[in-house]
């Protein structure tokens, strides 16, 4: 009787616990598979960091836009600031410039003493006033000789007036003032009308 071999045994055992290799097809899958899923999680983080680029710039867009916005109004709000102080100050102006209008001019060329001082002391007043109007950048507007505009003058009446154009203004009644770049009060003016038509202005060809 025949002893069994230990040796053949092993073998045996150890060929039937061997794992079968795989097809090539199912490896390929596999593979396959891993790389499209890598590829879709690229694809994603892709996605995401654009869209997290995308919102940084409108952020930063935003808040460029909103700096500049707050510096205008901070500028708006030091140059306007003062529009109705400036424009109760103008009351005080035209008063001071009536008194000096009623005194003729020939009482005026021939004042002496305490008349002569009084008038004087006014002028002096008034000039201190625009000063002071232009410092805080309130101006005189100066529109005798100019085409009339809407924009910065009121026309009260028409002045038959052949020798200058049509839309002249050729009659100051009350002065205007402009602050910045905006009418504080408009000038109150008589407009010449029979006259040649006037040309247009450089500002409006442009």
């Amino acid at each position: 009787m025949q002893q069994d071999d230990p040796r053949r045994n092993d073998a045996a055992e150890t060929g039937a616990a061997a794992p079968r290799p795989e097809p090539e097809a199912a490896q390929g899958e596999a593979q396959g598979e891993a790389q499209g899923g890598g590829s879709e999680a690229v694809a994603a983080l892709t996605a995401e960091r654009d869209a997290l680029k995308d919102r940084i710039l409108r952020t930063l867009a935003e808040m460029e836009n909103l700096r500049r916005r707050t510096e205008r109004e901070a500028a708006d709000a030091r140059t306007y600031a003062v529009t109705n102080f400036a424009r109760d100050v103008l009351n005080v102006a035209d008063n001071v410039r009536r008194a000096l209008e009623s005194v003729p001019a020939e009482a005026r060329a021939g004042a002496e003493g305490a008349l002569k001082g009084l008038i004087e002391g006014i002028e002096l007043t008034e000039r201190d006033l625009a000063k002071t109007l232009e410092r805080h950048g309130v101006k005189e507007v100066e529109p005798q000789g100019q085409r009339f505009d809407p924009n910065r003058h009121q026309a009260m009446f028409e002045v038959p007036n052949p020798d200058v154009p049509a839309g002249t203004v050729v009659q100051v009644v009350q002065t205007g003032y402009v602050i910045g770049e905006r009418v504080l009060r408009p000038a109150l003016v008589g407009v010449a009308k029979g006259g040649p038509k006037a040309g247009a202005n450089p500002a409006d060809a442009a």
